[in-house]
């Protein structure tokens, strides 16, 4: 029997679960077929299978109705992929995610559209509230923009917020992001219209351990949580509330032994207070810069850096007049009032205005209510 059928009827036996699907390959090193010629006795030796589920599960393989269900079932899954340009790797292939294999429970299949980063590539996720605030998605923004930079594939949940925030501006900045989702991977609720879902593909790939054609239900969050945290090098939590997704996949990523950063932000801002909690407690270190997470994942992540990371003379687009680029150069990140630009730009006002607004229109600056203007980081590096 093919191996991705096996696999995939395997995850159809009631008790058992990834982790112990791990355990029976790796017990059989890796011949996986050999399961179904094993006796009682012999899947009573697999770590984690008693007696009461090595019954169950001799009953469910060598019961003809109950084995040739669970193959026709994976068998029309094989047969579904090509319709949705999806694949399946298993965890017994070379190809599939090599952090994402060593956690306690790695899901035995991903549904894949679009190409993984092969195995040498760095992986950070970044996650955070669907109640973004407008600081979070800046601060999410300038991160995947300067983690883009530095060649790192960018894992999110696609959810509303910050998950959504973390692909668009990798996507922007000309870099890769991986999407996994809770849902097959053919339904993408948060996405319907296909605004984003096609470039991620396009750019990365959307995975999930979900059957195509699968419901979706509360449950499978916190699944998909442990592919989130497991499959990268560390997690950036950018904004959450006490309880949350991305709490319990900053949780996950610490049973990992994966890293977890954590965005500070104002003690009196509600999704703020589960990072700075994080910080607090010293479960996360606080991010100020991407140059935080370099320093913390080593050199596979400083050396893919190429130090676009910050505006510089040759890294402003062609398009602006050079009155338009010294006044960027001079801008900070941070919104910025009109008196205090003037004061340091030495431009009256009345001129400095005009150049705002032609800056606005070509995407490059954003003004904020009560006359504050800020680059607009994520498109102006869209640009190079």
């Amino acid at each position: 029997m093919e191996e991705r059928i096996l696999l995939l009827a395997l995850t159809l036996i009631p008790g058992i679960g990834p982790a112990r699907i791990k355990a029976i390959a790796t017990h059989l090193h890796h011949r996986l077929e050999d399961v179904l010629h094993s006796d009682m006795d012999e899947l009573m030796q697999i770590s984690g299978i008693g007696e009461s589920l090595a019954r169950q599960m001799h009953h469910f393989l060598h019961h003809a109705p109950s084995r040739d269900e669970a193959v026709a079932s994976a068998e029309k899954q094989i047969a579904e992929l090509p319709r949705h340009q999806a694949e399946l790797i298993t965890i017994l292939d070379a190809g599939y995610p090599p952090l994402l294999k060593e956690i306690y429970d790695p899901p035995p299949c991903l549904f894949v559209r679009g190409k993984l980063p092969d195995a040498n590539t760095p992986c950070l996720a970044v996650v955070g509230t669907r109640y973004a605030s407008q600081y979070g998605k800046q601060v999410t923004s300038a991160l995947c923009r300067d983690l883009a930079n530095c060649g790192v594939t960018v894992f999110s949940g696609m959810a509303y917020g910050i998950d959504m925030a973390a692909h668009a501006a990798t996507l922007e900045n000309g870099g890769t992001t991986v999407a996994v989702l809770a849902s097959g991977v053919e339904t993408i609720y948060t996405d319907p219209k296909g605004k984003l879902w096609p470039k991620i593909i396009e750019r990365g790939a959307l995975i999930s351990e979900e059957w195509l054609g699968s419901e979706l239900s509360p449950g499978k969050f916190p699944k998909r949580n442990r592919i989130i945290s497991g499959i990268s090098s560390g997690t950036v939590v950018v904004e959450s509330d006490y309880k949350g997704g991305s709490l319990i996949t900053a949780t996950l990523a610490l049973e990992q032994n994966r890293e977890v950063f954590a965005v500070p932000g104002s003690i009196f801002s509600r999704t703020s207070r589960g990072t700075n909690r994080l910080i607090q407690q010293g479960s996360a270190k606080a991010v100020m810069g991407v140059e935080d997470i370099l320093t913390e994942l080593g050199p596979q992540f400083a050396n893919n850096c190429s130090k676009k990371t910050s505006l510089q003379d040759n890294a402003l687009p062609k398009s602006l007049t050079p009155a338009e680029q010294a006044l960027l150069l001079i801008m900070e990140r941070e919104p910025v009032h009109i008196d205090a630009l003037a004061a340091k730009s030495g431009i009256d006002v009345s001129s400095l205005l005009v150049l705002l607004f032609e800056l606005e229109s070509k995407e490059a600056v954003k003004q904020q209510p009560g006359q504050f203007f800020q680059v607009n980081t994520g498109k102006l590096f869209s640009f190079l």
